[in-house]
Order: structure tokens, then C-alpha cells, then sequence
């Protein structure tokens, strides 16, 4: 999960503090020690992970792309300059432009925006943008929420007091709703200084940036790992009473299934001892496939190794939604096992055949053939398909009720009365358009077209019963 660290370099920033009442630092010094703190750690403990670096007052600037070079990243942060005011929401649209370029809009980004609470003055500032949220065109919209998913962590130089005394705090808790509520705001506890700043990064670190140590099972084999990003824990909403589920083994299955098993552990092995992660990573990567892998009680994954570049592959891991059945068309995980256990081979003796997909007992809705008008396209494609027809009859007869059936019924289902009614008008305009040397029948059957839907139109049940089909009207022509 790729971060952004977003630092203010306003002019506010450099208001100064007293440290020990001798030496003067301003409160860009103290967020750069903050920053210093966290680039420390992730260069030991997050090193696989990229991590940008950015600089804002009222225009932005990329002062490091994503890179895993903490160095470059720490040298950054000892030629800041200062500029100007503060503008946030200029800031977030570059942090939004600057991420979707490097990694598109489904990858997980977290951004740490550093500041010392100050909203900026007049236009461009947070308060002005968050007054003018609802005036906006949409050439002009807010930048937030992210069109990627993100968590917003806002560092503030500064204490709770502080901020409270003016509306900085509930602007800045605005902005966190804004961005979809998850992440967090912190601030400095007791007087600005390096101690309070440590404390207020530690607290960051804790809770996003603190290693995940597993143990990697399969069968007699294990291997000490660590897992970026943290896994998190999964509520499942249609549960009664949800309670969220973590990444946590108490016991070791058996068969061909890894388990991932939370148990903090430091790897003592040596860079030549035999490791079953390494060994792991490169069958799947050679043969190109994937592991299943345990990560609590009906709570499963796969293994499978991605390439970085050309030279580079990472052993990733994918979370499948907690359940039994996770993927419908593989059937319940706990019954997979090998095929030597089999009393029958379900691949047949040639593999002719195979046991997958799994077929449901019960055929889903979205198997049958539905109408679904997701553009007005759509639509006008299929009420021209009906008039198409109109005009062939009566050698298009069937279709053309069979097409007529389609579309009654679909509007029944969304409640579109209109669209019958509107459907009946073509259809008697059609039929006074009718030329001369059209067949008699043609007239009956468009009346007759046209009266049907006017009934159901009006949603008396007699008439709108969503199982009937209007059948063509049987006339002396029709044979």
C-alpha cells in the first residue's frame, strides 16, 4: 500500500517554538524530525513499500516520487524551502493526480498530511473550500473523496487546545468525513517539542506502520514471514451481530493447504540456511501457479508470486471474503483435498472433464435471461427492434410479440408504466401509417399490440400480471 506524505511548507510553518527555554526551532523542524522518525522505520521495517513525498503551501509540488529509497527521501526533507499560504484542497488534487498517474484508481493509498493546523486565508483556504462544497460546478469539485480507496492520517504541529480555540479542528474533522472517515487525526500532547512530536509519529507508526510477523505452515514445513501492509481486520455485513475478524491461528491444519499464523517471531536463519518461503515462491513463480492459504476459521487466500520488473518478484497474497464458500464456482474450500482420496478420479482417466465450475443447486437470477436498460441506448435499441418488426408484419409475427413480451415485461418489473404506455402510441402511430399494400392482418395485430399494453399501463392486476404474454389476436387472415 503505497504512501504519500504531504508536508506543509506554508509560512506559518515556520512560526517558532521554545525548546527547553534556550533554543528556538520552528514548527517546520519539529515535523521534519516527525518525518525523519517515520522514514527511519520504514526503511527497517516497510522497505518493500513505496512512498512519495510532496510539499504545499498554495501550490504543490512532487519533491520525491514513489520511491523505496528512504534516503532520497530523508535528503528531501533537509532542503525544504518555505513559501506561502495554505491551500489543502490544491494539495489534494495533486496528491490525487500524482497517484492515479503511478497507480491508477484501484490500488489502496495512504497519505500523511503534515501541517500545523493553520487553515489558510481568503480563497483557496480549507475553510473557504469546505464552505463552498455545495456551489461548485462538476469542472470544480473537491477533490475528496479519492477516486482510489485512502486513508487520511492528519499530523498536526500543534496541541488539541490550540486548534480548539479556533475552528481549525472541526474543519479539519470535515475534511477526514470527506475522505471517507477512515484514518485519524492527531495532535501534539503537553508543549511543542521533539519528545511530544516522537510521541505523536510513534502513535502513527502503531497503529498503520508496525510489522506483521506470521508463520508460514504447510504440512512439516514453516518459515518465518512478515506481511506489508498490515492485514486488517474484516466485518462482514450481512452477519447479525458483526464482529470483526483478524488474522489469527490457534492450530495447524493438515493437507495441501498453507496457514498463516499470527505468532510474533524474529527470523534467526542465516541468508544460506533453507527457508521454505524462498522455496515456496519459486515453484509458484516456475510453474505459474497458486496456493491456498488459511488465515483463521472459514477464512481464506491464495499465494502466488507477481513481478515487480523484469528482475524483481514479490510473494504476494490475495484475501478471499471470510465464508466457507468464498468462490462460488470452486465449491466449499474444506472439501477440496487430493485427488488420490478420490474413489472415482473427477478429471476422468484422460482428463476429459472436470469437476469445476461447481454448479449451484439453485440457478441464480443473474443466470436467466434479464432485460437490463443500464443506458438509454439500451432502450431505444430494443423499443426500434419492436417497431422493425411492426413494419414486417405479418411475416414477423412471432418475434415480433416475442420481442413485445420481452420488453412488457421488464418494464413491469421496474415499474416503468410509461414506457408501456409511450410504446402503445408507436405502435397505433405505426398502424395509421400503415401503406396501402400493406396486409390487413398487419392493422389487427398492431391494434391489438397497442390496446394490451394500454391495459397494462394502468397496473390493474388483471391486465399487468407479469407471468401473462400478450398472444397474437386470431383474425380470418391470420392462418
Amino acid at each position: 500500500m503505497p504512501t504519500v506524505v504531504l508536508m506543509d511548507v506554508s509560512l506559518s510553518m515556520t512560526r517558532p517554538v521554545s525548546l527547553d527555554g534556550i533554543e528556538e526551532f520552528q514548527r517546520k523542524n519539529l515535523a521534519v524530525h516527525g518525518l525523519n522518525m517515520l522514514f527511519e522505520h520504514m526503511a527497517s521495517n516497510y522497505r518493500l513499500e513505496f512512498t512519495s513525498l510532496m510539499a504545499f503551501s498554495s501550490l504543490w509540488e512532487l519533491l520525491v516520487p514513489f520511491t523505496r529509497d528512504y534516503n532520497a527521501l530523508q535528503e528531501a526533507l533537509s532542503n525544504l524551502e518555505d513559501y506561502d499560504k495554505t491551500c489543502v484542497e490544491a494539495a489534494l488534487n495533486g496528491v490525487s493526480n500524482v497517484v492515479q498517474q503511478e497507480w491508477g484508481s484501484a490500488c489502496p493509498c495512504q497519505v500523511v498530511l503534515v501541517t500545523d493546523g493553520s487553515l489558510g486565508i481568503g480563497k483557496g483556504s480549507l475553510r473557504h473550500s469546505l464552505q463552498t462544497l455545495k456551489q461548485r460546478g462538476d469542472d470544480k469539485k473537491f477533490p475528496l473523496p479519492f477516486p482510489f480507496p485512502t486513508k487520511l492520517f492528519i499530523m498536526c504541529i500543534a496541541n488539541a487546545e490550540e486548534l480548539q480555540m479556533t475552528d481549525a479542528m472541526d474543519n479539519l474533522e470535515e475534511l477526514l468525513c470527506l475522505s471517507g472517515g477512515d484514518g485519524q487525526i492527531f495532535t501534539m500532547e503537553g508543549p511543542l517539542c521533539m519528545k511530544s512530536v516522537q510521541t505523536m509519529f510513534g502513535k502513527l507508526i502503531d497503529l498503520v506502520y508496525s510489522p506483521f510477523h506470521a508463520v508460514l505452515h504447510c504440512g512439516n514445513l514453516s518459515s518465518d514471514v512478515q506481511v506489508f501492509p498490515r492485514p486488517e481486520p474484516v466485518v462482514m455485513d450481512e452477519e447479525v451481530e458483526p464482529m470483526p475478524r483478524t488474522v489469527n491461528v490457534d492450530e495447524v491444519g493438515t493437507g495441501t493447504t498453507d496457514e498463516l499464523e499470527e505468532e510474533p517471531s524474529a527470523s534467526q536463519m542465516a541468508g544460506k540456511s533453507p527457508n521454505f518461503c524462498v522455496l515456496l515462491h519459486g515453484s509458484l513463480k516456475v510453474e505459474g501457479m497458486v496456493a491456498l492459504v488459511q488465515l483463521g476459521p472459514e477464512w481464506y487466500g491464495m499465494l502466488y508470486s507477481q513481478a515487480d520488473s523484469k528482475k524483481k518478484s514479490n510473494l504476494m497474497m490475495s484475501l478471499f471474503d471470510p465464508g466457507p464458500e468464498p468462490l462460488p464456482w470452486l465449491g466449499k474450500i474444506s472439501h477440496l483435498g487430493p485427488i488420490s482420496e478420490a474413489a472415482d478420479n473427477p478429471y476422468g482417466e484422460d482428463d476429459s472433464k472436470s469437476p469445476f465450475p461447481v454448479q449451484p443447486q439453485v440457478k441464480r437470477s443473474y443466470a436467466q435471461n434479464v432485460t437490463v436498460w443500464i443506458k438509454a441506448s439500451g432502450l431505444q435499441t430494443d423499443v426500434q427492434k419492436i417497431l422493425r418488426n411492426a413494419r414486417k408484419l405479418p411475416d414477423k409475427t412471432q418475434t415480433f410479440y416475442k420481442e413485445l413480451n420481452r420488453l412488457r415485461k421488464a418494464a413491469l418489473a421496474f415499474g416503468f408504466w410509461e414506457l408501456l404506455k409511450g410504446v402503445a402510441d408507436l405502435l397505433e402511430r405505426e398502424c395509421t401509417m400503415l401503406p396501402d399494400s400493406a396486409h390487413p392482418d398487419a392493422a389487427f395485430q398492431l391494434s391489438h399490440a397497442a390496446q394490451q399494453l394500454k391495459l397494462a399501463s394502468t397496473g390493474d392486476s388483471q391486465y399487468a400480471a407479469f407471468d401473462h404474454n400478450i398472444v397474437p389476436m386470431h383474425t380470418d387472415f391470420s392462418s
